[in-house]
């Protein structure tokens, strides 16, 4: 006999202990026959100042992943899902996303993996965008280069960024729906016929879905395309409302 409650899906996520956004929204994202089980990925709550302040966050996030793996492995999941953008595709592209995916799969006995790096792509694709794509960010500008790298692999041209250079880890999640609306309508004013949001603890998933309707163009945040797609690749396509079209069409 399966779980009680997960006898469709069990996923395990593995997030930093810091976040507070990806934990809910998967939550809200689930179908009925499938739960989230999360292994946080220990990381201390210190200041980001600086390009350099930043890059010692994800060396820790990275140093952290295995034993966060392991955590959430004791509950027997069917399925990872990597609940953070930068982790997925920080120093290489697709080849870094690839090199991660591969960690989490060897620790995690061979189970399937879903990253940001995979779903981004993917949800692309599911709207049809073949022009321009903006992206908005909490990171600060050494990010650019590394999401730049991405973009540049998965064939997409990219508009402008906006880095809204959050002050600390914790403190994403505090970010104001003011600086998230400007940081958006600047993207479609630079040109964006699509626009991402990395940074998997901006809370997103709810307005990104208000600003489709809004700057009539597609506004994909990260954890819904995250979630859409670890559940696409186990075969659910249950549609879920208020989070956009990509979980209510697609």
């Amino acid at each position: 006999m399966g779980d009680g409650l997960a006898w469709r899906m069990k996923f395990g996520v593995v997030t930093p202990s810091t976040n507070t956004i990806v934990q809910p929204e998967y939550d809200d994202l689930r179908p009925l026959g499938v739960t989230n089980h999360v292994g946080r990925m220990h990381i201390p709550d210190d200041p980001i100042t600086n390009d350099a302040d930043f890059e010692e966050l994800i060396r820790r996030i990275d140093v952290a992943l295995e034993e966060a793996v392991d955590r959430v492995m004791t509950c027997s999941p069917d399925h990872m899902i990597l609940g953070i953008s930068a982790e997925s595709i920080w120093g290489g592209g697709l080849a870094a996303a690839q090199e991660v995916k591969a960690r989490m799969a060897k620790r995690s006995g061979g189970l399937g993996v879903t990253l940001a790096a995979d779903a981004l792509p993917a949800a692309l694709k599911a709207y049809g965008v073949t022009g321009k794509v903006g992206l908005l960010t909490p990171y600060m500008p050494t990010a650019e280069q590394h999401i730049q790298k991405f973009m540049d692999d998965i064939g997409y041209a990219v508009s402008s960024m906006v880095h809204l250079r959050s002050a600390g880890p914790v403190v994403i999640a505090h970010t104001p729906r003011s600086a998230l609306r400007d940081g958006l309508q600047q993207l479609a004013d630079d040109g964006a016929d699509a626009i991402i949001q990395f940074g998997a603890n901006l809370p997103m998933g709810r307005f990104a879905a208000v600003a489709e309707q809004w700057l009539d163009r597609p506004v994909i945040s990260v954890n819904v395309a995250t979630y859409w797609h670890a559940l696409r690749s186990n075969g659910i396509a249950d549609h879920i409302g208020g989070y956009g079209a990509l979980m209510e069409r697609y």
